[in-house]
């Protein structure tokens, strides 16, 4: 792996500066809000252009959650509901393998242990002998339970042939789901879905846990339960870093609270996941991207290599020496997932550099029998990060070749996918993530059909990552004012990233050295200024001008570096240009 990388020269990325708003609103903004006129201008730059959208941003509130009757369905949802826990049915929850799937299974069967006293279940499909979504397996298992509802969750808007197999053998379903609805929407009882045309919620970005949690709200709010819902705003939040929806309306509520719930009172499961992690060993308020980085792998891992359930087991227990127990066998797993998961990079990136064929094209698509089906997404989104160009990565399980798309800004990877349906067994995702399946003997033709697609529509420009700047700054602006300001922008992700900044002509005062494999560790300043700690990661190839002290250009985010019980600010450099 290390020779290839040495091959394949780093992209050159585009610095896109974002376009500074109007002096005079910025500065009218500043002084309502008694704010240094950067922050301001971020402010604006997100939509925020007076003082009661400030303070909505940056105190969120429960009350800012909409209405769950206003989702199209909701009526329904309850109503059945309400049937199968007077009748004392058969309920069983079914979700998806991954952390939004999982997540909602947790909080749903959770919520419904507190006040059903029927049969209650829950069931997380195989990736490899059923795939993803809902399965004739997962509807024969629940006939043979004597389940008479089943509430899916982050999957089934696809799902009209399985969902009339249910209602032949008598069984309803509540589909909760997220993804772009197909042609037809399933014959479900109730089928909750902002992203269904005739859906009036105002907000269309909820996750499939999300979703689930409004369906909770509904259920409260009609009688059925007197239980707070914000017990469960943990796995919301978590659900809402993993599957990478916009953290923006109603998204960023939930994932505010979520996070106050984690940092104060997070369920046995997410407690042992955290404290597993090495880079949480120390005491600090939990971010998304903790959750991204520290949590979401461990729980996919279960899903992708072994099974999901194990997941919701984790998440729904309430006995800590259960939860350690299961997390050391998660950890396990995640272990097994990471050695799989870099010799399939490896594979791919050699694959890649090894025929010119890849170099000519505006997409990457690769096709490897042997590799492990669990981990194609991973992958593709590590072919993506450095290639940068819509990815597939493909596999074959049981005569049907499966795998995951990751895309880039610009192409709609899904809208792509529906081009290439008659070639598909089947397809769903979102526009920068997907999944789909396929006769191996439509594979060339639906490599040349994708590829076609993107030569279509995507500009050689569309090629080169861009970074978007919110500002260029020099250091001495960044004060414990600014920076303090700066935090309660947060949670950030996808529709509110962390702010990037730009400071020119910045040299190194001689502490310039190299940690781990490829990372640069610096102090940055200019001449007679302070200088600020520095992180630089996978960018060692800049020592030498570092070292000999040239003004480099340098695009970073800021943090705080929690090291010995000491709490400094660092640059987290993005990119450099000497």
């Amino acid at each position: 792996m290390d020779s290839v990388a040495k091959i394949a020269r780093p992209q050159v990325k585009k610095w896109n500066i974002i376009e500074t708003p109007d002096a005079q609103l910025c500065l009218k903004l500043a002084t309502e809000l008694g704010v240094e006129l950067p922050i301001a201008k971020m402010l604006i730059q997100r939509g925020i252009t007076d003082f009661e959208a400030a303070r909505s941003f940056f105190r969120p509130s429960i009350e800012h959650l909409h209405d769950p009757m206003l989702m199209l369905d909701m009526d329904k949802a309850v109503e059945r509901t309400r049937k199968a826990i007077e009748n004392q049915e058969g309920i069983l929850v079914y979700g998806d393998y991954d952390v939004d799937g999982t997540t909602a299974v947790a909080l749903m069967y959770s919520f419904l242990q507190t006040i059903h006293q029927g049969l209650l279940a829950y069931y997380i499909p195989d990736r490899y002998t059923e795939g993803y979504g809902v399965s004739f397996q997962g509807i024969d298992h629940a006939a043979e339970k004597g389940i008479s509802l089943i509430i899916a969750l982050d999957c089934g808007i696809r799902s009209v042939d399985k969902v009339n197999y249910a209602l032949d053998k008598g069984i309803d379903f509540i589909i909760c789901d997220h993804h772009i609805p197909g042609e037809t929407i399933p014959n479900a009882y109730a089928v909750l879905d902002p992203k269904r045309n005739d859906c009036p919620y105002p907000f269309k970005e909820l996750s499939g846990c999300g979703i689930g949690f409004k369906l909770i709200q509904a259920l409260i709010a009609n009688g059925l339960s007197a239980q707070d819902p914000s017990v469960y705003l943990d796995l919301v939040a978590l659900s809402v870093a993993a599957d990478i929806v916009p953290i923006t309306g109603e998204n960023r509520v939930l994932a505010y609270f979520g996070l106050q719930r984690i940092n104060k009172q997070a369920r046995e499961g997410i407690q042992v996941l955290l404290k597993s992690s090495k880079e949480k060993a120390q005491t600090k308020d939990i971010t998304i991207t903790d959750l991204v980085f520290s949590v979401a792998p461990k729980i996919n891992a279960a899903g992708r290599i072994e099974h999901g359930s194990r997941s919701v087991e984790m998440l729904i227990t309430n006995d800590r020496k259960e939860a350690e127990e299961i997390g050391v066998l998660i950890n396990q797993t995640n272990m097994r997932r990471r050695d799989i998961d870099t010799k399939m990079t490896a594979e791919a990136f050699a694959l890649i550099e090894a025929d010119q064929y890849f170099a000519a094209n505006k997409s990457t698509v690769l096709f490897q029998a042997h590799w492990h089906k669990g981990v194609v997404g991973i992958v593709a989104s590590r072919v993506l990060e450095k290639y940068y160009k819509p990815t597939i990565i493909l596999t074959q399980n049981d005569g049907i070749v499966t795998g995951s798309a990751r895309s880039i800004r610009n192409f709609d990877i899904h809208a792509a996918l529906s081009r290439c349906a008659d070639l598909l067994i089947q397809f769903g995702g979102h526009a920068f993530a997907a999944g789909m399946s396929l006769k191996p003997e439509n594979l060339d033709a639906f490599i040349a059909r994708f590829e076609s697609v993107a030569q279509q529509q995507l500009r050689e420009e569309d090629l080169q990552e861009v970074i978007d700047i919110d500002l260029e700054i020099s250091p001495e602006e960044i004060s414990p004012k600014f920076y303090r300001v700066l935090k309660q922008f947060a949670p950030f992700g996808p529709g509110n990233m962390a702010p990037v900044f730009l400071s020119k002509g910045l040299r190194d005062d001689g502490a310039v050295r190299i940690v781990g494999n490829n990372h640069l560790k610096l102090r940055l300043g200019k001449r007679g200024q302070p200088c600020f700690d520095a992180i630089a990661f996978g960018k060692s190839e800049y020592y030498t001008e570092f070292s000999e002290g040239l003004p480099c250009d340098v695009c970073y985010t800021l943090d705080e570096n929690h090291w010995n019980g000491r709490i400094s600010l660092q640059l987290n450099i993005r990119d450099i240009r000497i």
